[in-house]
């Protein structure tokens, strides 16, 4: 099984992958069908990292992965369904004395000075045992190294199968789990933060391909967030699947419910309306499931009562893959997964209630008080959402969608950004100077829980210093026009006061 393209000949690596236990313990059939599915997404994983060529060999007990490009070899980390794998140092015929011969050239100066364990393995008949090569080959670098079977400094490893030889000194762990693809498909819900990340990681694992949905509450800049949390979880951990981003507005649903539902209950409500959301879309694409990353009480909303009533809204099964866990378990995942600088940034949104919540509605309660809210939104959401091929974004479609507004929003914080060459004297009052030199002086002032415009006379620094705010965690925009739209806006809005 061939990928990728080389210009000649070029020397290879050669790996030996082990499968995750729980795949070896399936019946021959599926196994078989799994294992497909593990070629398949390594090949996919492979052909988006790799410059060179590779060859994929599936020896059933083991895959046989060479390289041509090292970089490679960090998808063999991420795909779920490898247990482990090592380099191969070398690799020599079936014969004990060709093992030893090797064995002792390739490590001898490697053991120099240090404890040292021979492991070995078979599989097959041979004239030899494992325990002889231990033994012989251990003879053989005894006099560079010291014995040591309990903690050694180094450890080389010998396995024989299929009439060959491979040695190797080096072990490096895989992800374990089930190849993604092989255990149906499901939504999440995702909103960027440590808990949903790790949610969808946790079931990529068990080999469900996952569909991603998101209820924007707060505009571009907080989807723009969100979909590079995603885009970790599909570009390092979704191989072999094409993931898609739904993003629904959830504004007007969010507007609704707190104008007809009693405050305390609006964080449950609101749980239900994405419940629903997502469920909607589940049908449509086929899912079976929906996944979530709440975790038993972390939260107010997360009483084992709150979850029973907002699981209440919809048929499909919830998967919580997070409910045991703590928050300090669910950062060191998310640092294990390369999310949690990403999450870390993200605001939260979803508590829309800054007072006393309800901790523990009953169903026929959360029920009534969501009979007066419109599930119309909500339906509108979903058809009106826009689908985003994650793996497909690039670039620009990852920033430029997400920088411009047209109008300066109630509330925001105007940031003028003209150089001191662009600056006529003109001010917005109540806005901040923060010319490009001053950036990170004026950006360790700002706060985050407020909206900011930035605009200058071209749109250059704005737009630069928008997306660098926004790296860094800010709803930040640049003003479509630049400085005479923003004129214009305030001379319009000055001539609205006076009439």
């Amino acid at each position: 099984m061939m990928g990728g393209a080389s210009d000649g000949p070029k020397e290879r690596q050669r790996y030996v992958l082990r499968l995750a236990s729980e795949l070896t313990r399936k019946s021959n059939k599926t196994r078989r069908r799994f294992q497909r599915r593990l070629v398949a997404n390594l090949r996919d994983g492979l052909s988006s990292v790799s410059d060179g060529a590779f060859e994929i060999e599936d020896r059933w007990s083991r895959i046989f992965v060479d390289l041509e490009d090292p970089r490679a070899s960090l998808v063999l980390r991420r795909v779920f369904g490898v247990h482990s794998f090592s380099p191969v140092d070398d690799t020599v015929p079936a014969d004990l004395d060709r093992i030893v011969e090797r064995g002792h050239e390739l490590y001898h100066d490697m053991v120099q000075g240090r404890s040292y364990a021979v492991a070995a393995r078979r599989a097959g008949r041979y004239p030899f045992s494992s325990q002889q090569i231990r033994e012989d080959l251990g003879a053989a670098l005894n006099p560079y190294g010291q014995v040591d079977l309990s903690n050694p400094e180094v450890r080389f490893s010998v396995e024989v199968r299929d009439g060959e030889a491979f040695l190797f000194h080096e072990t490096l762990n895989g992800p374990g789990g089930f190849p993604v693809g092989t255990q149906g498909r499901a939504v999440c819900l995702i909103s960027g933060g440590f808990d949903s990340a790790v949610a969808a990681w946790l079931i990529l694992k068990r080999g469900v391909e996952l569909e991603y949905v998101f209820c924007n509450l707060a505009g571009p800049a907080f989807e723009r967030s969100v979909i590079q949390v995603t885009k970790v979880l599909t570009d390092f951990w979704t191989y072999g699947a094409k993931p898609r981003f739904h993003a629904l507005d959830f504004a007007p649903v969010v507007s609704d419910l707190q104008s007809k539902v009693t405050p305390r209950y609006w964080q449950v409500v609101l749980k239900r309306a994405m419940y629903r959301g997502a469920a909607q879309i589940a049908e449509e694409v086929g899912a079976d499931a929906v996944v979530t990353g709440e975790s038993l009480g972390q939260v107010s909303s997360q009483t084992l009562t709150n979850l029973r009533a907002i699981e209440s809204a919809v048929s499909l099964p919830v998967l919580r893959p997070l409910v045991g866990l703590d928050k300090e378990e669910i950062i060191a995942l998310a640092d294990r997964i390369g999310t949690k600088a990403l999450s870390a940034r993200i605001r939260e949104y979803c508590a829309i209630l800054e007072g006393r919540p309800v901790t523990s509605a009953k169903v026929r309660a959360v029920d009534s008080e969501e009979a007066s809210v419109d599930l119309g939104l909500v339906r509108s959401a979903v058809e009106a959402r826009r689908v985003l091929d994650v793996r497909g974004l690039r670039g620009t479609a990852l920033t430029e969608p997400y920088l411009h507004v047209d109008q300066v929003p109630e509330g925001a914080v105007v940031l003028d950004c003209r150089t001191p060459a662009q600056d006529d004297g003109w001010r917005l009052p109540g806005s901040l100077r923060m010319p490009p030199a001053e950036f990170p002086r004026v950006a360790a002032d700002l706060v985050k829980e407020r909206t900011h415009v930035l605009f200058c006379d071209h749109e250059v620094q704005s737009l630069t210093l928008a997306e660098r705010l926004q790296r860094l965690g800010f709803e930040a925009y640049a003003l479509r026009g630049g400085t005479r739209a923003l004129k214009s806006q305030s001379e319009t809005a000055g001539m609205a006061g006076q009439a």
